[in-house]
């Protein structure tokens, strides 16, 4: 059997988490967990994780700091970060911090956010 890729998601929307998480589930690809809250996510995120998907804009903590403690506890880490208000400061902030890619809300599709994921965890 093919590996299986462990993915965290993590959104301050529980709409976002839920499709994302049952869109990757369904191909038997990927164990993912997901995060309504950063906090909790850098706490349980470790070099277990293939992969992060991370948004820029949450209440709790905004994801350019989340990024940098994910980054600091796995300076390894593949980090996708996730933002419906992309401007160009924060996608060269998130990453000089350390993210591997950058992708816009709303989805094209969620195929394109396959497609990206894939990209980074063979990257």
């Amino acid at each position: 059997m093919d590996k299986k890729y462990k993915i965290a998601i993590v959104d301050d929307e529980s709409e976002i988490l839920q499709m994302l998480s049952r869109f990757f589930q369904r191909s038997g690809k990927y164990e993912v967990i997901t995060f309504l809250n950063p906090i909790h996510a850098i706490s349980s995120i470790d070099n277990t994780f293939d992969a992060v998907m991370l948004d820029i804009m949450m209440p709790q903590m905004g994801g350019l700091e989340a990024l940098e403690k994910i980054i600091e506890k796995n300076p390894d880490q593949k980090v996708i970060m996730m933002t419906a208000y992309s401007t160009l400061d924060k996608v060269l902030k998130s990453h000089k911090v350390g993210a591997t890619h950058y992708i816009m809300k709303p989805f094209n599709s969620l195929e394109s956010v396959e497609k990206k994921l894939i990209e980074v965890l063979q990257g």
